[in-house]
This record gives structure tokens, C-alpha cells and sequence, in this order.
């Protein structure tokens, strides 16, 4: 018996496969199928430009796909300045030496006969500059306030200038301060200690 070459058998080609579109029918059954189906974790489905582009050809008016809902933005927080250190009171040694004479007070500040807003704006300025300066101690003289008249009217800036020193854009100059010995002005004046530059 002769044997068959192999290579006569003839070659059938591959067709390419045509894309078919869906009918009506096959679509809504598909879509029944769908709306019964859970997912199995829960996953919001996005449609994609490719998954739209059949429906397009098919002459179907795409249905408007329910988004999910809307999640809410996250707040943006600011990063947030680092808080000035707490005040800290200048220690009995320390006042002591200042009110005797043996530790210098550095410099002084006078704010008799000033309005509140130009107190502030000078007071802030001299402790600026001290604390560039690197001054360690200066006094501040806010005046005891007139004898006379009520309450409210006396002495201002005394009430004040401590609740300023108290304040961020203060602290962040100031390490403490302490009413002043007599001899420097008493109730009327003001130990501030100035904080160094690092």
C-alpha cells in the first residue's frame, strides 16, 4: 500500500469572525438577567466608552446610568502653626536680682498717655526687636491709670498689656513676666522676660 503524503491535504482558511449585534429580545433579557444579579462585593460599576459604543450603532437610546452616590469631599485641613509655648512665670531668684540692681534690665518701654491700638502696635514691636536683638530682660511701663473715676477708666493698659503677653503672636517672644519691684514701678510696670532666637 502506498502511503498518502501529508502534504496533500488541503488547507481550509480561517474565516475572520463577524461581530454580531444584539436584538431586541437578546437585550432585554440580558438587562432582566442583570438587575438580578448581587455583586459579590459592593462595587459601584462605571461604564466604559466601549461598553456604550454598541448600544450607539445599534440605534438604541442609551439609558441613563444611575451614578453612584456622591461621596463628600474631604475636608481639607491647613497644616496647622505650631502652638507658642506656655508663658512662664520668671523665678524668685531672678526678680530679685533684677529688682536689687544685679541683673541688667536690657531695655524699657514706656506706654504712658498711649491709645490701646498704638500700645499694642509699639509693644510689639519693641519686644520684636529685643528678641531679635537677644535681649533677656526688659521692663515695660504701662502706668498705673488715673486715681479718679470708675473702674473701667483706670488704668487700661495695666489690665491689658498682660492679657496681650498672653497671646500667640506675644508668647512666641516672651517666655514670662512679673509685676516689677517698687523701685521700678510696682503694680505699674511690668519683668518681661524675652525669649532667645534659636
Amino acid at each position: 500500500m502506498k502511503r498518502r503524503n501529508s502534504s496533500s491535504i488541503p488547507e481550509i482558511p480561517m474565516l475572520p469572525r463577524r461581530k454580531r449585534s444584539l436584538s431586541e429580545e437578546e437585550r432585554a433579557l440580558w438587562e432582566s438577567v442583570a438587575k438580578q444579579v448581587k455583586p459579590l462585593r459592593k462595587r459601584h460599576r462605571t461604564v466604559t466608552p466601549s461598553a456604550a459604543a454598541p448600544e450607539a450603532e445599534a440605534g438604541v437610546a442609551a439609558k441613563p446610568v444611575a451614578s453612584p452616590k456622591a461621596m463628600p469631599s474631604p475636608k481639607i485641613i491647613p497644616p496647622s502653626r505650631p502652638e507658642p509655648p506656655p508663658l512662664a512665670p520668671i523665678g524668685r531668684r531672678e526678680r530679685s536680682q533684677l529688682s536689687r540692681g544685679r541683673k541688667e534690665i536690657d531695655a524699657r518701654l514706656d506706654l504712658h498717655g498711649m491709645t490701646q491700638i498704638r500700645a499694642h502696635r509699639v509693644l510689639l514691636t519693641f519686644l520684636q526687636r529685643a528678641h531679635s536683638d537677644g535681649l533677656t530682660f526688659v521692663l515695660v511701663i504701662t502706668g498705673k491709670g488715673k486715681v479718679g473715676g470708675s473702674e473701667a477708666e483706670r488704668g487700661v493698659l495695666r489690665r491689658q498689656v498682660p492679657q496681650w503677653l498672653s497671646l500667640p503672636e506675644f508668647r512666641s517672644l516672651v517666655v514670662g513676666f512679673e509685676e516689677a519691684h517698687i523701685g521700678h514701678g510696682g503694680e505699674g510696670a511690668l519683668y518681661v522676660r524675652v525669649r532667645r532666637v534659636r
